[in-house]
């Protein structure tokens, strides 16, 4: 009976393995497989704390230390060892009595020749009477990107406190495999929180700066009898169908998507002062406040920062650079400042904290032989303009501003000396209607040139002589910039039909990097995606909850999920001068499964034998998709094609591991 119900459970860690598993070629050889070990699985009234386990061939442990876990927590390290066909646990910890102990082995097991895993792998005893049975499996993904989370510690607590995840040990554990899957095994009949963490420090229970994840709701394990079917194959290749009994334990679909409230200790990380004319104060974190800022000691004590400098400053106000722009202050080499600033105390509250900070900077010295020159020069010197440069390309995209940067903060800009020209034939003629915008990334050194430019002509920028006038007197020399407006026939354009849900969502178009290229918000199911280079791109969508148009993290404190991510299961081949229309229903295809494997960053080992899985679909195949419509140039003249199967609607999960709608 203890064979039968080890066998159980074993299963429902293979059975976990088996969600949304990459297909790859025929394995060519088998895992090793258990034979015995002392005490046997289900063991009853166990007193010893060594476990001896004992396989078919000779293995070895891959990364025992992270991937071994013992459930209850242990707060000693069990140590775990291979020697041939044996694997040693001894626990460190007394054994805890009345308890159902689990060694979870996730896929440390491998045989010793040809390295074939041992996926989900796990032995129990008991120390009293009975045993604990029951078990809750599924799935942790990375909010943001859907990555498997390997090697995650994922636990529960019948305690149902809402602090508990944050001052007790998790009761009993399981990690991820490669996959991202977990089987919590030998639970108690009640009602359980799962979580799943990044246990940085080994203390079984998550601390703010941690990953997380966690379940919206109260998970109650059970189990129930089910009839199996297994298919036999006669040594002449017929094959034969055979049912038995078998147990399945539920929930086995739970989806679990770590995120990172983004919770740092905020505190002062550096400053210093690089050149005379700047200062420059970084921040641990995140910062709601402006630290305040007078100058501490000498002739101009008590004048406060703003009186002398021009601030610029990042949204999340943790970086900081200050122009300093009062030639007294900028000749000072010992600027000692006092700064009052947010900072998180010991009680890990924010409170105000006040340093006298010394911002030191000592002109190098000159070498004899350039005093020597400068000394015998008689020439005038001739005018140091101030630099003033175009930082967009002379292939310029038709949806882009011209950008405008000088080498530091702008104090006069005069329009009237700015001058944009079309080319027609041999003729320059003036365009009009063209505005000129201080740039969000840096509004006090860039400038942004908006045009509705016409795709394919030539366009010439002229930027007059002292048009331009910094914080320090110096000016502009004449500027001048030619450049090509991009014809549309380099262009795809890309149209999104969203369907599956009606919350709001935004569309990102994404690299082969699995990099944001293009933002775009969802507008009754679509998103039109214009100008795109051509290329290989992917799609990424997520759940706008908050309608501010970027994606949000999750709150364990204020029980709040992150906002839902989805990913277009199949790369998209642009090619030059086409429309493409994409249909996407997000739910189609189990979210463990979306994201495409090309640009997946955590991908499980390969077993022997085993081929890494493709898009086979190359760019004349994807033509007969039936969720994707191709049509060249801007008219749609019709001539695309549909039918076929896209091939991703395999593999669909149970429950949440589909998305609830």
């Amino acid at each position: 009976m203890h064979w039968l119900a080890f066998a159980a459970i074993a299963a429902i860690a293979t059975a976990c393995a088996s969600i949304g598993r990459p297909e790859g070629g025929p394995r060519d050889v088998t895992p090793p497989a258990f034979v015995y070990s002392n005490p046997a699985p289900g063991a009853l009234r166990v007193n010893r704390q060594q476990i001896d386990l004992y396989f078919n061939e000779n293995v070895q442990l891959e990364d025992a230390f992270n991937k071994v876990v013992v459930s209850p927590a242990q707060k000693s390290n069990a140590k775990v060892s291979a020697n041939g066909k044996h694997v040693k646990v001894l626990l460190q910890d007394s054994l805890l009595p009345n308890t159902t102990y689990t060694i979870d082995f996730a896929d440390a097991i491998k045989d010793l020749n040809e390295g074939n895993i041992l996926d989900g792998f796990a032995t129990y005893f008991s120390t009293g009477d009975s045993i604990d049975s029951l078990a809750v499996s599924g799935i942790v993904l990375d909010a943001r990107t859907l990555e498997p989370a390997q090697g995650m510690l994922v636990g529960v607590y019948s305690n149902l406190s809402d602090t508990a995840v944050s001052t007790l040990p998790l009761e009993r554990i399981a990690r991820t495999n490669q996959l991202g899957q977990f089987s919590v095994l030998n639970l108690k009949p009640g009602k359980y929180r799962i979580y799943a963490i990044n246990d940085l420090n080994r203390d079984f229970h998550w601390d703010r700066s941690e990953d997380v994840a966690f379940y919206d709701m109260l998970v109650e394990p059970r189990v129930e009898d089910i009839t199996v079917t297994d298919t036999l194959r006669s040594s002449t290749n017929e094959d034969s169908l055979v049912t038995r009994s078998g147990l399945a334990y539920y929930p086995n679909d739970i989806l679990l998507t770590w995120f990172n409230e983004g919770y740092k200790p905020l505190y002062l990380m550096d400053y210093g002062r690089d050149t005379r004319n700047k200062i420059n104060m970084t921040m641990s974190g995140r910062s709601d406040s402006l630290p305040r800022i007078t100058i501490a000691k000498g002739p101009m004590e008590g004048r406060p920062i703003e009186d002398w400098s021009l601030l610029h400053k990042n949204a999340t106000l943790d970086t900081l650079e200050y122009w300093i722009r009062d030639s007294l202050v900028i000749d000072t080499d010992s600027l000692w400042l006092s700064v009052n600033y947010l900072a998180t105390d010991s009680t890990e509250n924010l409170s105000w904290k006040n340093d006298t900070l010394k911002f030191f900077f000592k002109s190098p010295r000159a070498s004899k032989k350039k005093k020597k020159e400068e000394e015998n020069d008689t020439l005038p010197k001739p005018v140091e303009f101030m630099g003033f440069s175009v930082k967009t390309s002379t292939s310029h995209d038709v949806y882009m501003p011209v950008v405008l940067a000088a080498d530091q903060p702008i104090d006069t800009f005069d329009l009237t000396a700015v001058r944009l020209e079309m080319q027609e034939d041999t003729l320059w003629l003036p365009v009009n209607g063209y505005t000129t915008a201080t740039d969000s990334a840096d509004e006090l050194t860039t400038r942004r040139v908006q045009n509705t430019w016409t795709p394919g002509a030539k366009y010439r920028l002229t930027v007059d002589s002292a048009a331009v006038t910094g914080i320090y007197g110096r000016w502009n020399n004449t500027l001048k910039h030619e450049f090509t407006v991009k014809p549309l026939e380099e262009y795809s354009n890309l149209n999104v039909i969203i369907s599956g849900t009606d919350s709001a969502m935004v569309v990102e178009l994404l690299s082969k990097g699995d990099e944001v290229i293009r933002v775009v918000p969802v507008k009754d199911h679509r998103a039109e995606i214009k100008y795109v280079t051509p290329g290989t791109v992917y799609l990424r969508a997520f759940i706008d909850r908050n309608h501010n148009g970027k994606w949000d993290t999750g709150s364990l404190k204020d029980s709040v999920q992150p906002e839902e991510v989805y990913y277009y299961p199949k790369k998209i081949n642009l090619k030059k001068n086409w429309d493409v229309d994409i249909n996407w229903d997000i739910y189609e295809t189990a979210i463990d499964q979306q994201k495409p494997y090309e640009i997946k960053k955590n991908k499980p080992k390969l077993k022997k034998g085993e081929r890494a899985p493709v898009d086979e679909q190359d760019e004349e195949e994807d033509e007969f998709g039936n969720d994707i419509f191709y049509g060249a140039g801007q008219n749609r003249p019709g001539n695309g094609r549909n039918g076929g199967n896209n091939g991703m609607t395999n593999g669909r999960l149970p429950g949440n591991l589909n998305r609830m709608r």
